[in-house]
């Protein structure tokens, strides 16, 4: 890409001019006739610089489709997503039930959600630290062992305080995974494959949503919710124990510092980065909406005109398969659109599916449902990816800091939006939503403007 469609600035070394290609030309014409290259000549070489390319290619050790580990690494940090979003969920689609036994409003049993979404989003920054110290593969296995564990006592929880204390417990356990396996993938795989690797673990995320929502719905249907968690449990343990055994061992990470004052430093560099920045909003109002959205539908669902049983409403979460494409294929929507393109097209897609959902029909609400998972989850592969790239040291806090800010969204959203639907309803639910893409959009439009005010800024040499 461009440093215009990517807001990136090319660095030049200052002691080392660049001429134009207008520069070249003249002075070639200048040359004496002897000293002009001959049409043989830049024929040879261009050969050399193309076998130099594929020397440098060929250099690069580095995963890439069809290489030795990729498809190991690809379905170990798939199935990782899938825990994780399933543990991370395994409550939103069960508020309706968790309300009537334990005797709490919608607002309160939200909270089962963004307790979670919350303790990762504190934890995000402090646990990148650890795996920058011991490793990513280790500190993920780590994660993993903990959040299964606790996820394993929350059928067993009294009251709603406890509830919400356990899943607080588990969302900052799970803390340890999503910026370790960014960074992981950005030091282990070629810069080509990075968009498709992190869509593929993307991916991996919408199934464990869907299939956590889609289980725990028709279990809960018959034997409560209770049973419906311990479920997701058992299913989390078994990805967790496939993960760690699938996943590669890391070839190109190099341990950092547990200093305070390194980390703060290199904390304080990517937010001073404005690229940076303006992902981490992205990151945080792509999640605002999809919170929002999925922690209310099951209530609006079990309400008039639609009195939906909690099996079917589970059901409902298969739109996540969507989120599955949408997530995986973003490679090739950066490819054709740019980036900021691709953001375009997701918060474009998003906003016409949380008006289509305000429609009383189930068809329409089910594909409103539809396309706001599809833009949602291109434009949380696209910015995450974004971020990896950008970053040039640091990527374990720099891609702690967009989960941080991406599961700070998820818990605005999901109380945000919760609050919402109990004053206005479904509408107040879609206008939390709106707010939030209009806000990528703008962030998004700010991105461009500043990408061309830096193009014109470039200094042209002199010679």
């Amino acid at each position: 890409m461009s440093p215009a469609s990517t807001g990136a600035s090319i660095r030049v070394d200052a002691g080392t001019p660049v001429p134009s290609s207008e520069a070249v030309t003249l002075e070639v014409a200048k040359a004496p006739e002897a000293a002009k290259p001959t049409g043989s000549a830049v024929a040879a070489g261009a050969a050399d610089a193309a076998v130099a390319a594929e020397a440098t290619e060929a250099a690069d050790s580095r995963m890439t489709p069809g290489g030795p580990g990729y498809r190991r690494m690809s379905l170990a940090l798939f199935l990782a997503g899938v825990a994780t979003f399933a543990l991370l969920y395994s409550t939103q689609a069960l508020l309706p039930l968790i309300s009537d036994d334990l005797g709490v409003a919608a607002g309160e049993a939200s909270w089962t959600v963004a307790a979670a979404t919350g303790g990762l989003a504190l934890f995000v920054l402090p646990m990148s630290a650890l795996s920058e110290r011991f490793g990513r593969r280790t500190v993920m296995t780590a994660s993993l062992a903990v959040a299964v564990a606790v996820g394993l006592l929350v059928p067993f929880a009294p009251s709603i305080g406890a509830l919400v204390a356990l899943r607080a417990v588990q969302g900052a356990a799970l803390a340890g995974l999503p910026a370790s396996a960014t960074a992981y993938l950005a030091e282990e795989v070629r810069p080509k494959a990075l968009v498709t690797a992190i869509g593929l673990f993307v991916a991996g995320n919408s199934v464990g949503g869907m299939s956590g929502r889609v289980i725990t719905g028709w279990v809960a249907q018959e034997w409560g919710w209770r049973t419906a968690v311990t479920v997701i449990g058992v299913v989390a343990v078994a990805c967790a124990v496939a993960f760690r055994l699938l996943l590669p061992a890391p070839r190109h990470f190099r341990a950092g510092s547990l200093r305070p004052r390194v980390l703060a430093g290199t904390v304080r560099d990517h937010l001073s980065n404005p690229l940076l920045r303006r992902l981490y909003a992205i990151g945080a109002l792509f999640m605002t909406v999809f919170g929002g959205v999925y922690t209310v539908i099951g209530y609006r669902l079990t309400e008039a005109p639609f009195s939906l049983p909690q099996g079917i409403i589970g059901s409902i979460f298969l739109v996540y398969l969507v989120g599955t494409v949408s997530a995986s294929t973003s490679g090739r929507l950066v490819g054709r659109l740019g980036r900021r393109g691709a953001l375009y097209a997701a918060a474009g897609t998003t906003a016409a599916g949380l008006l289509l959902s305000l429609a009383p029909a189930v068809p329409l609400v089910l594909l409103g449902l539809v396309l706001i998972t599809a833009g949602f989850f291109a434009g949380h592969a696209v910015a995450s990816s974004a971020v990896g790239r950008t970053a040039t040291h640091g990527r374990a806090q720099a891609s702690a800091l967009y989960q941080s800010a991406y599961y700070i969204g998820s818990s605005v959203g999901s109380t945000v939006g919760a609050l919402a639907f109990h004053s206005d309803g479904w509408a107040g639910t879609v206008s939390v939503g709106l707010l939030a893409v209009l806000g990528v959009v703008t962030i998004t439009a700010l991105g461009t403007r500043a990408a061309r005010v830096a193009a014109r800024r470039e200094p042209v040499p002199t010679y």
